[in-house]
């Protein structure tokens, strides 16, 4: 990412904190407007999640300055969520339901600019977050069928 573009991504989230909960309400309602399927992967207090969820963007999208300092971090959180059943295949939706809630959230703040600059970050995220489930899932022991 370039600096404008981590400069872009930062200051349009700074916009949506102060209606955290709202875009994380928005968020969940198209992730399971989208692919209701996902529902099953959600099983505690959604406002609760949303926070978690509004907490854990603050915090890779502060560190995207210093990338270096939330990859150990981002990796882990795509350990977990393969051990939650999330797939690879599944990181294209969520970004999708990224990109609509950011829309609505900044409305004609979020420029053409601003939704290439989200859609950059979110990949790259997406990708070490992918990677960390694949290095999870290979530090897994192997069964042997019998």
């Amino acid at each position: 990412m370039t600096p404008q573009q981590v400069s872009l991504v930062q200051s349009s989230f700074e916009s949506i904190k102060p209606i955290a909960d709202t875009a994380a309400s928005l968020f969940y309602e198209r992730l399971f407007a989208v692919a209701p399927e996902y529902r099953r992967l959600f099983n505690g207090n959604m406002a609760r999640q949303g926070r978690m969820l509004m907490n854990m963007i603050g915090t890779t999208v502060g560190g995207l300055s210093h990338p270096e300092t939330i990859i150990p971090a981002v990796k882990d959180l795509g350990r977990r969520h393969a051990n939650y059943g999330v797939a690879e295949s599944d990181y294209q939706v969520v970004g999708g339901a990224l990109l609509w809630t950011l829309e609505r959230g900044l409305g004609v703040a979020f420029t053409t600019e601003v939704k290439e600059a989200w859609s950059i970050a979110y990949g790259l995220l997406a990708a070490v977050m992918q990677q960390g489930a694949r290095e999870g899932a290979a530090a897994q022991p192997q069964r042997i069928a019998a």
